[in-house]
């Protein structure tokens, strides 16, 4: 208990480093403060979006994670992208690393904190963190989980904003092989001086989510979302698709 009362504030100070306007990218997904001590995955994401210009681009990544305590999550993975007009390649490394901070269903609200550190291809862009806290609630069998990320460039040689991200969802749990929800990821812009609505990023709509077992521990988990634009500044569509090999 008392290395998770101190992960918030050791993650924090490793974030004091030291800002460009980013949009969330085709494949991203709803992150959960819940860790199942000893659960190994491989993880595959992707995504694909329409901007409003009617050109498309897409996402895909490939990782392995691990629980090194009943506390702690962690894992690496490639990203390769697709950008409009281009061809698919590699992206970046990244460092996922989600520590529960509360132990599930002891008080009304389940506490993490996020810590993701990527490392792109293109040097110019230095290491993006991306780093706060999730909160999971529960009534009856709705699930809700909100997210709220600060993300900022450190050892860039360009020019980016240090932006605040949030992400929201709720899910109802009717069963475990098929389950349904709504999910939405937004961006306000700079953390500390907001867009206004109509340039802020924000998409929403329908979820799914499933669960095969495949053995006694192992398991096939998988979410897919269909997500439209509110705003110009949002793509228009996007849908995305994430599928892990639990065991």
């Amino acid at each position: 208990m008392i290395a998770r009362k101190l992960a918030v504030p050791a993650m924090a100070a490793l974030c004091l480093f030291s800002d460009g306007w980013s949009i969330a990218g085709p494949n991203d997904y709803v992150k959960t403060p819940t860790v199942e001590y000893g659960e190994r995955e491989i993880d595959f994401k992707s995504g694909v979006q329409r901007h409003r210009d009617g050109s498309t681009e897409s996402a895909n990544s490939l990782g392995y994670g691990f629980t090194p305590t009943s506390w702690w999550f962690t894992e690496i993975y490639a990203k390769y992208a697709r950008p409009a007009g281009k061809r698919s390649s590699f992206d970046a490394w990244e460092w996922e690393n989600r520590f529960q901070l509360t132990e599930t269903g002891k008080y009304p609200v389940d506490v993490g904190f996020l810590l993701e550190i990527e490392r792109p291809k293109d040097r110019a862009e230095g290491y993006e963190l991306t780093y706060g806290p999730m909160f999971q609630m529960e009534w009856g069998r709705i699930q809700g989980n909100l997210n709220v990320f600060i993300q900022k460039h450190v050892r860039a040689t360009q020019a980016f904003d240090t932006e605040l991200h949030y992400q929201l969802q709720l899910k109802y749990r009717d069963s475990e092989t098929l389950e349904w929800g709504t999910q939405a990821l937004g961006n306000v812009g700079r953390w500390d001086h907001w867009s206004p609505a109509s340039q802020q990023e924000l998409k929403i709509g329908p979820a799914l989510f499933g669960k095969f077992r495949t053995g006694s521990k192992a398991a096939i988990k998988w979410d897919t979302g269909l997500l439209a634009g509110t705003t110009n500044a949002t793509p228009k569509t996007t849908l995305r698709l994430q599928a892990e090999y639990e065991f």
